[in-house]
C-alpha cells in the first residue's frame, strides 16, 4: 500500500475538528517559518497573492470544473 492509498484510507476516520486542527497546524507552521526566516517576510506584498494565486487556482479548477475528472 502506497502512501496515498494509506492517507485515503484515514480519511473516513476523521472527524471535522481534525481538519480545524490540521489547517490550525499548518497556519502556525507557516508563521513559525516565518519567524525563523526573517527574509520571507521582506517580500513585496504582491509576491504573496501571486503566490497564493499560483496554489490556489488549480485546487479551485478541480473543485469548481464541470465532470468527475481526474487531474
Amino acid at each position: 500500500m502506497g502512501l496515498f492509498e494509506w492517507a485515503d484510507s484515514k480519511i473516513p476516520l476523521l472527524r471535522w475538528y481534525d481538519v480545524s486542527f490540521i489547517k490550525m497546524s499548518t497556519l502556525f507552521a507557516t508563521l513559525f517559518l516565518a519567524k525563523v526566516i526573517p527574509d520571507i517576510l521582506g517580500l513585496e506584498w504582491y509576491w504573496y497573492l501571486i503566490l497564493c494565486l499560483v496554489f490556489a487556482v488549480p485546487v479551485m479548477k478541480k473543485m469548481f470544473s464541470g465532470g468527475n475528472q481526474e487531474i
